[in-house]
């Protein structure tokens, strides 16, 4: 029996009658709940299921629950399905400095985690910065990849001459939301003002095929009313409201802070090609696939050239935004299942 994760996170344990998420593990039809030591942090891992290992990495600003579906359905079709806390998120360690979070560290994370749960190789899935972080193990680490699924956001090389945060400063200006990220404190006082549950509401239900901008005047009225698509719920918000108001949102922020270290510590792959078959899907609204210059890139052999192994049946998923696997969570777990089975 297939049961949402939601539902399951509300069960009460059948040992200590609280919240399930409050224990170590769920009951016996639930997902598993663990930490592990791993690269110098302890890393939080939800998982369920027997089976090829299938790496679930999550977002910002999401955690583990952003795979609640695909867990729940990748194990029923026969996988082991893993979804960590990423660094700085969740119920993982938060190092304080972000030059904690570099995307060496962020691979590093990964390969251990790998590593630990005993295998050699996994297939990987990966959502927003889960995706980075999987196309740069695929880059890094391609022995540790049998087979990877990207969502929403495609691998674009490094431009020798050229910082990410200085390019997207000139493109969009300084109230685009990853320059609003940079300066530490800032944008964490503006999220401490609207409230942890606001400010996920506006990035989870963000639809607009275009740049998102946070301007430095304010992002809205704390009293601002979001109304909910019918694929979260409250109870989802909540959850996630409950993780990062024990984590904060500094964690995730410093993925962003570290943009342009990564592109200083990257430089020896430089042209560096991926070679791992690889699957791409995209909502047709998410704000990356409209930026400017990505759908040309992705449809007219751009991103064939990187990623040649990329399967040809690149998916674009008519109406859907952003937050593609929650959206969508049988359609994307099917593509996932689909394409893994090849290997």
């Amino acid at each position: 029996m297939i049961v949402s994760a939601r539902n399951l996170c509300l069960r009460l344990c059948r040992r200590c009658r609280r919240c399930c998420c409050c224990c170590s593990t769920m009951d016996d039809e639930g997902i598993g709940h663990r930490t592990l030591a791993v690269n110098g942090i302890n890393m939080h891992v939800a998982e369920k299921g027997q089976g090829p290992v299938v790496l679930l990495i999550h977002g910002f600003p999401e955690t583990w629950y952003a795979w609640r579906h695909q867990i729940a359905s990748l194990a029923a079709l026969g996988y082991r399905a893993v979804a960590p806390d990423l660094r700085g998120y969740g119920d993982t360690d938060a190092p304080p400095s972000v030059t904690s979070y570099s995307i060496l560290h962020m691979v590093g994370d990964i390969v251990a985690l790998i590593d630990s749960l005993g295998q050699g190789q996994v297939f990987v899935v990966g959502h927003d910065w889960g995706a980075l972080v999987a196309w740069s193990l695929c880059q890094f680490r391609a022995d540790k990849v049998k087979a990877m699924v990207a969502l929403s956001v495609p691998f674009t090389p490094r431009n020798p001459t050229r910082k990410s945060v200085d390019y997207l400063r000139s493109t969009y200006g300084d109230d685009y939301y990853i320059c609003r990220f940079q300066e530490p404190g800032a944008i964490e006082s503006e999220f401490a003002r609207l409230g942890t549950a606001l400010v996920l509401k506006k990035f989870l239900t963000y639809r607009t095929p275009g740049p998102l901008f946070i301007p430095k005047e304010g992002w809205g009225s704390p009293d601002e009313q979001i109304p909910l698509p019918s694929w979260i719920s409250d109870e989802d918000v909540n959850y996630y409201a409950s993780k990062f108001d024990k984590s904060g949102f500094t964690g995730g922020l410093n993925y962003y802070r570290s943009l342009d270290s990564n592109w200083e510590l990257t430089a020896a792959w430089t042209g560096a090609r991926i070679m791992v078959p690889v699957k791409f899907i995209v909502g047709d609204l998410d704000l990356t696939y409209n930026s400017p210059g990505i759908q040309d890139y992705i449809h007219k052999g751009g991103l064939k050239k990187y990623v040649p192994l990329l399967d040809d049946d690149v998916v674009v998923m008519k109406g859907v935004g952003h937050f593609i696997n929650e959206e969508k969570p049988h359609q994307v777990t099917a593509y996932i299942d689909g394409f893994f089975k090849k290997f």
